[in-house]
């Protein structure tokens, strides 16, 4: 057989294996952060069904795409060099597919737990201002028959001023 062809064979059995690998990996150790973002183990379940099946689409998908090599394979060290190049583009994408699902569902989860949280986000500045002016002091209502209390018209009374000279 051809260098080409075992290149292809070697680059399409390690990139499955990885794939299968990861997304086994990826499905046990998640199902627990899943529910936690989800909080509800069944929604959690059908998600992470769902982002495997995604996850192989994806990432076979791109292993398939990129198998095609143009150029001759003329030795087993050029071959090694673009196997090592082709694994390497998968192994990026596996992580790139990885994180960008870790952030998405983080993401979700801080927003539902800010919208359970009893209590603001942030501690309060300050106080709003009163809507309505307080009420002026008003004196005290004073017994009838009593002598009045205060300033008197005509200037003599308790509580005025002698007249001054």
């Amino acid at each position: 057989m051809d260098t080409k062809v075992w290149m292809y064979l070697i680059y399409l059995a390690v990139s499955v294996g990885l794939t299968i690998w990861v997304a086994r990996a990826l499905a046990r150790n998640g199902q627990v952060f899943l529910e936690e973002v989800f909080a509800d183990e069944r929604l959690a379940r059908a998600v992470n069904s769902l982002l495997v099946v995604g996850f192989y689409l994806l990432n076979l998908g791109y292993v398939t795409v990129s198998m095609k090599h143009p150029d001759p394979v003329d030795s087993t060290s050029q071959a090694m060099e673009e196997l090592s190049m082709k694994i390497g583009l998968v192994l990026l994408v596996l992580g790139a597919l990885h994180f960008f699902n870790v952030f998405a569902l983080g993401r979700y989860r801080r927003n539902r737990l800010r919208q359970m949280a009893p209590h603001p986000p942030l501690a309060p500045i300050g106080r709003l201002p009163m809507p309505y002016p307080p009420v002026p002091h008003q004196p005290a209502p004073q017994p009838v028959g009593a002598p009045p209390v205060g300033p008197q018209p005509g200037g003599t009374g308790p509580g005025t001023n002698p007249p001054a000279r």
